[in-house]
């Protein structure tokens, strides 16, 4: 498996949590029959992510697996040499930072790297953006939290116009919801003229917390006093190579734990036969699915 993040040192770097109640935590996961066998380190990870607080962390976990096992689009057929992962890897740059802001946080940029909008396909972008954000969760270990930043450099909208709105809502469930990182901050640089346009399909799924960290910014420099420009790509002005070089060596580790990937994919589902009580479906977590239409953007 790709490297994951040394569960010891977390402890120390995190005194204040405790290593007794996550094994706790963990031996209630192994107690329930529909859910995997989940190590102590990813435990770890929803224990943290959940303000430590072990309720909240069984609600988090279960609605990980439970979107990870019936949001299908999403989470399955994980294999890199798939088409539309390929093509994905091709559109979109995913690129955590190597390194942490000066307070701790890590920092996610999503943009595009191939503007023609006919190649774009939300579904895939976003299979990808998950997978490697589980991927780098798990290799990164805890800490204070994320900043998720989207360049809207070449966004046009045509490529609006390509997102389901349902297809939205599951992705912001699923960030709000069941990703094993505290969202520190969501923000959008290289604004476009239709912001509204996107806003409009973004937030009537945003929950407050996640609007309280919501930031655009119609300057780069107004982003640098949360990402300092010495650790950013060079096409925002910042001292790394550009984001076209850096998704390389990021997917270039997907690539390589590609086997590895195929094993996470089918160890992180639900058995819903065995859940205790009533069985959940995609209704439970989303509601009525209906027919959704895509954003009007005349």
């Amino acid at each position: 498996m790709w490297d994951v993040y040394k569960v010891e040192e977390s402890y120390k770097k995190f005194p204040e949590v405790r290593r007794e109640e996550v094994l706790k935590f963990q031996e209630w996961i192994h107690s329930q029959p529909h859910m995997p066998k989940i190590s102590e380190h990813e435990a770890l990870l929803f224990y943290y992510a959940s303000k430590c607080n072990t309720e909240i962390s069984k609600q988090v976990l279960d609605t990980y697996l439970t979107c990870r096992t019936h949001v299908e689009s999403f989470f399955r057929n994980l294999d890199v040499n798939r088409a539309d992962l390929q093509n994905a890897m091709k559109i979109v740059s995913l690129c955590p930072m190597p390194t942490l802001t000066p307070e701790g946080y890590g920092v996610v940029i999503a943009k595009l790297v191939d503007f023609e909008t006919s190649k774009f396909n939300f579904i895939a972008a976003i299979k990808l953006v998950l997978l490697a954000m589980d991927i780098w969760i798990q290799t990164l270990g805890i800490v204070p939290g994320l900043i998720f930043v989207i360049d809207l450099q070449g966004v046009k909208l045509g490529h609006i116009a390509r997102i389901g709105i349902l297809d939205m809502k599951k992705f912001l469930f699923y960030l709000q919801e069941a990703i094993p990182i505290r969202m520190h901050g969501f923000h959008f640089i290289n604004q476009v003229p239709f912001m509204d346009k996107l806003l409009a399909l973004m937030t009537p799924f945003m929950k407050k917390e996640l609007l309280d960290v919501l930031h655009m910014h119609s300057s780069i420099e107004g982003f640098y006093k949360h990402v300092p420009p010495q650790m950013l790509p060079k096409e925002i002005g910042g001292d790394l190579p550009a984001s076209k070089k850096l998704k390389e060596v990021f997917y270039d580790v997907l690539r390589k734990n590609r086997n590895e990937i195929l094993k996470f994919e089918q160890s992180h589902l639900i058995e819903e036969a065995k859940r205790p009580g009533k069985a959940k479906t995609a209704s439970d977590l989303f509601g009525i699915e209906g027919s959704f239409k895509k954003l009007d953007i005349d």
